[in-house]
């Protein structure tokens, strides 16, 4: 991912080193990473068994918070695009009877539709 990107938030690809890095000790026997976003310095992880988001926090980014989204407990999902004056993208996620989803913010030009289709192609 270039820096550009990287600024204006566009939701890019993670490469395989940086995700050994983040899921040392955390991916279980059997379970394999199918796709990767990151979007700044979060990320979308998709394995064959769950949904992993990691919400990196602070200034150096150096404390996180990773949560584990079995996909049968995905009640809904939903994706509002960027408008002309509201430039930001929103997906939103449900779990269980949980009435308030877990929600991420893109930035214009950010690849929101890719994100939802795949999670699509999971949770349905």
């Amino acid at each position: 991912m270039g820096l550009l990107s990287g600024l204006m938030g566009n939701a890019s690809e993670v490469d395989d080193s940086d995700l050994e890095k983040v899921l040392a000790n955390t991916l279980i026997e059997g379970e394999q990473v199918e796709k990767a976003y990151k979007v700044i310095r979060d990320m979308f992880i998709f394995t064959n068994k769950r949904l992993i988001l990691i919400d990196k926090q602070g200034m150096t980014g150096s404390k996180m918070e990773m949560v584990s989204i079995a996909y049968s407990k995905i009640t809904k999902f939903s994706k509002e695009s960027a408008g002309h004056f509201d430039l930001d993208a929103e997906l939103k996620i449900w779990i269980g009877s949980d009435p308030t989803p877990i929600s991420k913010e893109f930035k214009s030009g950010d690849n929101i539709n890719e994100v939802y289709r795949v999670i699509s192609q999971h949770a349905l």
